[in-house]
């Protein structure tokens, strides 16, 4: 198989993905694969190759701020025509941008099918543009999360080293299949087995710290997101407290020198010492030469550190971390700590622990990694690769395309299948490099698929919002129950609509607030009704309590419903007002105190009528059924019951002429 490993960084650099990159061409080689790499160097003009012709480097400027990096552009005619002549069966990118969009670029000019594997969660890494704005720092991760599917979504599968970043990639709606295959190591080159006094001595002895000194060891990245600020004052607080232990960090980065004054600052240089970027053949006997190794950093997608420090015997300090979850056994293979202070009081204990017990630590760390195997990684992802090569065979043309007004529609063929007809945006036609003639991979069709749906789906959601406004969950419901969209879709198109001003709950409260109001409802019903239509509680209640017209809204409603009630008796007006000012969302404290205010004279002076008439309506009623005291009982219960004066009733009752027929 002939395969092409693009990647924005590779060694001499030293960090995860140049490690990983490298680990992946030597298994390919070693197992008699054509394999070649497409990175970066620092300088101008033309790619050149390395001197075994199997590396390829293209131009490009270093990224001061992330340390080991370099950035290249994406067009490069003469690499692409050396990348031509390769005939390639497979691209392998291992990063999105520069060299990244390069190698799509190739997998679409020459018809080769591209897998990624996605590294790196850039939302760990926004602080280097977020400019210590918060809203910033979110509008960076939403376009991190937007970038990442972009690019996983143009590949025909993706690999991710962890669980942990498979989530975070399924967060970001990608539909892919997405493979988790941990990036394995050459175990032998960490085993304990070589560790020599002379080399533990020579590497000590470098830093000032004796063969007898209780030594951890940081190897990486130093820069912000890896947390060694947080290490360090856990170091600090240890030895103020009377601690030998030692600390060795090795690794550049944009943050080492501010380290560097701080560890100064503290007057702690005899006890934590920096090695500065070291070559990648040394690393495994800086490993062996301490007794644990240390890292705060939340932000690894794997822990390849983790991983090398476990298989060189080293029991490991780390945060919880979801990557560690099945690798670091608390008390069996290290500790796990939360801050400094838990820092503090772990680096005390181990500065106590004997010998004996430090040798049976060790032998399970280097237990522990014995499954990240670089053999193991490579029978998993050439099982991703016959698979991709397999299903790059089963492609369709694009056979014609018809422009409409905000979408293109294209027509796709695949051998003798009825022709297939798919409506794309603009946005995809571009980004899928949707041309004549050229193939569309069967999961690139899923995709548009997909997206069709979203976008009918969008597209209707905005004429139900033309018609009138809608809350959030009212929209989700709907889309969840009147259209085809799955949750990731749903949760999509809620977002865009979100994003473009069609849904702002806070608008609709404060719009439905103020509706609901003018209508004279009270807060208990207004209350219920957005609830139920998804608002935020404490929303709800910020919004009502802007306004102070409870009172007048009750009394205005009150004296409507008093002129509506005028054939009633006073007590049945109050009885039925106090339950629709309830019903309206008002509180019955509030109802009574209305009522108690309100002018019942109306009503009071024309009771006597009105309970002549409620007498002649019972007469009427009960007459034809009975006769003599149980008639006259049953008019005197239907005056009472609707709220008439019992004396009263009882006058009038008495003071009636009956006829022979009703005696």
């Amino acid at each position: 198989m002939r395969i092409g490993l693009f990647t924005d960084t590779y060694p001499p650099e030293i960090n995860g993905v140049a490690n990983s990159t490298h680990i992946v061409f030597k298994e390919m080689l070693k197992h008699g694969h054509d394999v070649y790499v497409v990175c970066t160097r620092t300088g101008i003009f033309k790619a050149v190759w390395d001197e075994d012709g199997r590396v390829l480097r293209l131009a490009g400027i270093e990224l001061k701020a992330l340390y080991g990096y370099q950035m290249s552009s994406f067009f490069h005619p003469f690499a692409l025509e050396e990348i031509r002549k390769l005939h390639l069966d497979l691209i392998h990118v291992q990063t999105e941008f520069g060299i990244g969009i390069f190698a799509r670029q190739c997998a679409r000019e020459f018809h080769i099918p591209l897998i990624m594997t996605y590294h790196t969660t850039y939302e760990d890494y926004t602080h280097y543009v977020n400019l210590n704005s918060s809203k910033l720092d979110s509008i960076m991760k939403k376009r991190v999360a937007d970038v990442t599917k972009l690019y996983a979504d143009a590949s025909m599968e993706v690999i991710v080293p962890s669980k942990k970043t498979k989530q975070s990639l399924l967060s970001y709606r990608i539909y892919k299949k997405i493979n988790v295959i941990p990036t394995g190591l050459e175990l032998e080159r960490f085993s304990p087995a070589l560790k020599t006094p002379e080399k533990t001595k020579e590497i000590r002895s470098k830093f000032g710290f004796s063969t007898e000194d209780r030594l951890v060891i940081y190897v990486g990245r130093i820069a912000e997101e890896k947390a060694l600020d947080l290490v360090i004052e856990g170091f600090h607080q240890a030895i103020q407290k009377g601690s030998k232990i030692r600390f060795l960090i090795v690794g550049g980065g944009p943050d080492l020198e501010r380290l560097q004054k701080l560890v100064e600052k503290m007057n702690m240089s005899a006890s934590i010492q920096f090695a500065g970027p070291i070559e990648q053949e040394n690393v495994p006997d800086y490993y062996r030469s301490a007794d644990a190794f240390i890292s705060a950093s939340l932000s690894e997608t794997q822990g390849m550190t983790f991983i090398e420090a476990m298989a060189s015997g080293l029991p490991v300090f780390a945060r919880r971390d979801e990557v560690l979850k099945n690798l670091l056994i608390e008390n069996e293979t290290g500790w796990y700590f939360d801050d400094q202070n838990d820092l503090c009081d772990l680096l005390m204990k181990f500065d106590e622990i004997n010998e004996e017990t430090l040798k049976k630590l060790s032998v399970q760390a280097a237990g522990q990694a014995e499954p990240y195997s670089s053999e193991v990684f490579y029978q998993q992802l050439m099982e991703v690769y016959d698979r991709v090569i397999e299903d790059y065979e089963d492609i369709y043309i694009l056979k014609k395309m018809k422009a409409k007004a905000n979408s293109i529609e294209i027509t796709l063929g695949r051998g003798l299948e009825k022709e297939l007809t798919l409506e794309v945006s603009l946005d995809d036609f571009y980004e899928y490099g949707l041309k004549k003639g050229r193939g569309v991979s069967q999961s690139t069709v899923e995709i548009l698929r997909k997206n069709e749906i979203e976008n009918h789906a969008y597209q209707r959601c905005l004429n139900k919002l033309a018609v009138r406004d809608r809350s959030v969950k009212e929209m989700d419901d709907w889309l969840k129950f009147n259209t085809e969209c799955d949750r990731a879709q749903i949760d999509a198109i809620i977002d865009r609509l979100s994003d473009n001003g069609y849904l702002d709950d806070e608008s609709y409260c404060e719009n439905e607030v103020l509706r609901l109001k003018a209508g004279l409802n009270g807060s208990d019903k207004i209350r219920r009704e957005l609830k139920l239509k998804g608002i935020d509680e404490q929303l709800i209640e910020d919004v009502l309590a802007k306004y102070s017209d409870e009172e007048d809204n009750a009394k205005i409603l009150a004296e409507k419903l008093l002129k509506s009630h005028k054939s009633a008796s006073s007590r049945k007006s109050a009885d039925l007002i106090r339950t629709k000012l309830v019903q309206h969302g008002f509180s019955v404290e509030m109802a009574n105190a209305i009522i108690h205010k309100l002018d019942f004279t109306g009503v009071s002076a024309l009771e006597k009528a009105n309970l002549m008439k409620q007498i002649e309506k019972a007469r009427r009623r009960y007459s034809r059924k009975y006769r003599g005291a149980e008639l006259k009982a049953r008019i005197y219960k239907s005056c009472v019951q609707q709220g008439f004066s019992s004396a009263d009733t009882i006058s009038i009752l008495d003071g009636m002429e009956w006829t022979d027929e009703e005696d």
